[in-house]
């Protein structure tokens, strides 16, 4: 296990053009932290990850892995281990070989080596398989010996690179399971990349979120915090509509009535609405967007119904546990998490209810304003 320090990070492929990749990343990951990076595809998340393993090279900055300067420090030198997306098993060994290839290089004793790959064995669940060719395993096993292959190694750092991808969705599920057991069970510092944010808020301890980088802006790292700090207060536009699934609803407005509690916003729909942020910052008549979640929504007549918001039923997806609806509001997609039966029609002018405390608003810059309560649904 190892502490992982990046200061000022920055990768750049071609000098000549000045178009960074990644731009002054700035991150403590501390010994034994379950750290995810996520972001759309381009923000550089793998590439980072790969900065980290030696398989790129930074430009600039400082990389330190347990307190020593790792930048110029070749791969097999930075005891890290890396599982990537692709298994790429040898199809010609059994499970036990493959496991062990990377140990008989290293020149390790059989007795240590069949120690090492026993123990990763029964972590994962593989004794019964060891004498198995990849051939004759499921996609979910195979990557399990991804993984053991890794731990095989003992390195201080497991690097992960959107390892699950290529499973069908059941599969993901067990995995993730294995994998968030697998870290108790090591207690080790891991680094993973996925663009599914359900893997990270379900596995990550602290979550780093990552966006193509803006030729202007300071850095593409947006925000570094825990899963539920993430969601409730986001650092900006972007964080917010990245964070939660389905993704956040957005409907621009001005501000009428600004405050330290409340404001009130006159959205660009007509409705009126009173949100529990901190708008002290700005100016009456300053341009804001108002976020909603879809499962912060309430029916309207419901007691947390504070405000509404009126729009077109578009479609309606009935999922047994709940339903989706959903609709246009002058123009912009929203969408709205309802009871398993909720009543609606393709073409129906709908209202729902939004609680005032339930709000996000985000400046002309997609900076969010300071909310000044938690939500509750109960």
């Amino acid at each position: 296990m190892a502490e992982v320090i990046l200061n000022n990070v920055r990768k750049n492929y071609d000098p000549a053009i000045h178009q960074d990749t990644l731009r002054d990343i700035n991150l403590n990951i501390a010994n034994g932290e379950f750290i995810v990076f996520v972001g759309p595809s381009g923000c550089g998340k793998s590439t980072l990850l790969r900065m980290i393993a030696g398989l790129e090279d930074i430009t600039s900055g400082e990389l330190k892995i347990g307190g020593n300067y790792m930048n110029d420090v070749p791969p097999v030198d930075r005891n890290v281990g890396m599982v990537f997306q692709s298994y790429a098993l040898y199809p010609h060994m059994d499970l036990r070989e493959n496991m062990n290839f990377g140990l008989k290089l290293k020149k390790l004793d059989k007795k240590t080596i069949d120690e090492r790959v026993d123990h990763a064995s029964d972590i994962l669940g593989l004794t019964p398989l060891l004498d198995r060719k990849p051939k004759e395993l499921s996609g979910g096993q195979r990557q399990r010996v991804a993984i053991g292959r890794c731990i095989v190694q003992q390195p201080s750092v497991f690097l992960f690179d959107e390892p699950l991808s290529n499973l069908d969705a059941a599969l993901r599920v067990k995995m993730r399971i294995e994998i968030a057991k697998l870290h108790k069970e090591l207690n080790s510092t891991i680094i993973y990349v996925t663009h599914d944010q359900v893997e990270a808020m379900t596995l990550a301890d602290k979550i780093v979120v990552l966006s193509p980088l803006n030729p202007d802006a300071p850095t593409n790292l947006e925000q570094f915090g825990e899963p539920l700090e993430l969601y409730h207060n986001p650092a900006n536009k972007f964080v917010a509509g990245f964070i939660g699934s389905p993704k956040m609803n957005f409907l621009a407005g001005e501000l009428v009535e600004k405050g330290d509690k409340t404001s009130r916003i006159r959205l660009y729909t007509g409705d009126e609405i009173v949100a529990a942020v901190d708008t002290s910052s700005a100016q009456v008549g300053d341009k804001v967007e108002l976020g909603c979640r879809p499962e912060h929504l309430v029916e309207v007549g419901h007691a947390h119904a504070d405000c509404q918001i009126t729009g077109t039923v578009q479609v309606t997806e009935h999922l047994g546990s709940e339903s989706y609806v959903y609709m246009d509001v002058d123009g912009n997609d929203f969408t709205f998490k309802a009871r398993p039966e909720f009543p609606a029609e393709a073409g129906q002018e709908l209202k729902v209810g939004l609680p005032t405390d339930a709000c996000y608003l985000f400046d002309k810059d997609g900076v969010a304003f300071p909310r000044t309560a938690k939500y509750n649904k109960d």
